[in-house]
């Protein structure tokens, strides 16, 4: 008995000593933190995304706290006005910056894009993309297994079963970019947000040869650049043979719409300029007859 209540006050002594000493450690060593930090970080949405490029919504906070210019951070999700509240708290200007939208650069829906072949593997994208380009001949386009849709914590983007093709719910978008970095394919990409969702884009981002592209999708683009020739904003390039249409260049005029021959630029929120009917084809001018003068002329000097 008297070895047991010996042993248990003697790891009682140990536990009071060692509890001390880390007491004292832990003040020792204790960093202070700006109490600000705590304020700031209810001020954000707290969505912990990664959009803004931190882990989460304090690490955002941390730098919004520390940094004197803060024009470099943004919170996405917040937007401008939840940047406004912190930075009138801080005492700071709040960096401006034009709302943004996933957009899906894909067009290739199951009727334009015959699969060849399928995939039995774990429904993936980035597996899949792994290890080979996936159910139809196109390597560009969308694979469907809806890496996306897990990686939006916001219900935003949805992989429609009729098309194949991950659609985004521009309302719900927050433009936080976990979906961009999910793709394996690199062809969901945040763009201008335009009033009432309106968009035009190119649907497609193959880079092989027209004729190859066109034999794998119908929607594809050719990089024909007859998009770019009738764009008065010098808003459309073709980049390695597929066109790019530059939302912050770009006025919606349209014309580019309805001069791609494949349909490969999508128009959303707004109806397709009227086509102006071709103008006729010229016929070719009758030869004239000889004059009769000449064959009378030639009879007087016989």
């Amino acid at each position: 008995m008297t070895v047991l209540l010996s042993t248990i006050l003697t790891l009682s002594l140990l536990g009071v000593f060692s509890a001390v000493i880390l007491y004292f450690v832990a003040q020792k060593f204790k960093v202070e933190e700006d109490p600000r930090i705590d304020e700031v970080e209810k001020m954000l949405p707290g969505a912990n995304c990664g959009g803004c490029g931190f882990a989460g919504c304090r690490g955002m906070a941390d730098a919004l706290v520390k940094q004197d210019d803060i024009s470099a951070l943004y919170c996405p999700v917040g937007g401008a006005e939840s940047m406004k509240s912190v930075a009138s708290y801080l005492g700071k200007v709040a960096p401006e910056k034009e709302p943004t939208v996933a957009t899906v650069r894909c067009g290739g829906v199951c009727g334009k894009r015959p699969r060849t072949n399928e995939y039995n593997g774990t429904k993936s994208c980035a597996i899949a993309a792994s290890f080979y380009v996936g159910e139809t001949a196109c390597a560009y386009g969308c694979l469907g297994y809806g890496d996306c849709v897990e990686a939006c914590a916001f219900d935003a983007i949805k992989v429609n079963p009729e098309t194949g093709i991950a659609e985004v719910d521009a309302d719900k978008c927050t433009a936080c970019g976990a979906c961009v970095k999910a793709c394996p394919k690199h062809i969901i990409e945040l763009r201008k947000k335009w009033p009432k969702n309106r968009a035009v884009y190119v649907s497609c981002v193959s880079k092989d040869k027209g004729a190859v592209t066109m034999k794998a999708c119908k929607a594809g683009c050719i990089g024909c650049g007859k998009c770019a020739k009738v764009c008065a904003f010098d808003a459309i390039k073709i980049e390695g043979g597929v066109a790019y249409i530059d939302s912050q260049k770009c006025k919606l005029c349209r014309k580019c719409v309805n001069e791609c021959p494949t349909g490969a630029i999508v128009l959303k929120g707004m109806d397709p300029l009227p086509k102006e009917p071709k103008a006729p084809v010229a016929k070719p001018a009758e030869p004239k007859a000889e004059p009769a003068v000449k064959n009378e002329s030639v009879n007087e000097q016989k």
